[in-house]
């Protein structure tokens, strides 16, 4: 787990909440307590990396308010939701807002400890996606549009003499042209190279587009 990565502690209740900063920080993990979700909301960041831990019963914004307020900032911390108030109602809303995992209050040190760091692992290879993501979508802007109109029909699965003929142009200038993108993409094969544009749903940015 990354050393920045804070586990952002959320409860009205004093001593729960510096009990779990305590255990938090007990791990070697990062820890930051809040009274409220206004108050977490208020000190959200886009750059913030970590995980939420969040009780559903509080004054003012609940537990779930806060997610669905995450949702429309568009914040993909990872949270878990603890109560003393335990349903399967709560627990099925609070998954379906984004909750990755719901325990009950006392939560079991072990288990609160295993949460945590699979939230954080989750949060991690969340932002590994959006690197890679932001990589290819990079890429993709260094190809001309001559280029982007043949990797579109090399994504069809079109041989070569087939995109010529689609696109009025020379053999010759398709191979150039499809080595330009393999080499500009870095993919190794054309496997790679539809791999990357899935990535960054390219076939349907392509599809609203034509």
């Amino acid at each position: 787990m990354a050393n920045q990565s804070t586990v952002h502690i959320i409860d009205d209740d004093t001593a729960v909440r510096e009990s779990l900063l305590a255990l938090v920080n007990m791990k070697g993990l990062t820890a930051k307590g809040y009274s409220s979700a206004e108050s977490f909301l208020s000190n959200l960041q886009p750059s913030d990396t970590g995980c939420v831990v969040c009780d559903v019963r509080m004054p003012g914004l609940t537990g779930l308010q806060l997610l669905e307020k995450m949702a429309e900032r568009k914040s993909t911390l990872p949270v878990i939701i603890i109560t003393a108030f335990a349903d399967v109602p709560t627990a099925v809303r609070a998954m379906q807002a984004g909750a990755v995992t719901f325990l009950e209050k006392p939560a079991n040190d072990t288990d609160l400890i295993a949460a945590i760091q699979q939230a954080l692992n989750l949060e991690q290879a969340q932002q590994a996606l959006r690197r890679q993501k932001a990589d290819v979508e990079n890429k993709l802007t260094t190809l001309t549009a001559d280029e982007i109109a043949v990797m579109r029909k090399m994504l069809e699965g079109l041989p070569n003499k087939r995109i010529a003929s689609d696109l009025d142009i020379g053999l010759r200038t398709v191979e150039l042209r499809r080595s330009n993108i393999m080499k500009k993409m870095g993919a190794g094969s054309l496997a790679e190279l539809v791999r990357l544009a899935l990535l960054v749903d390219f076939f349907q940015a392509d599809s609203k587009g034509s």
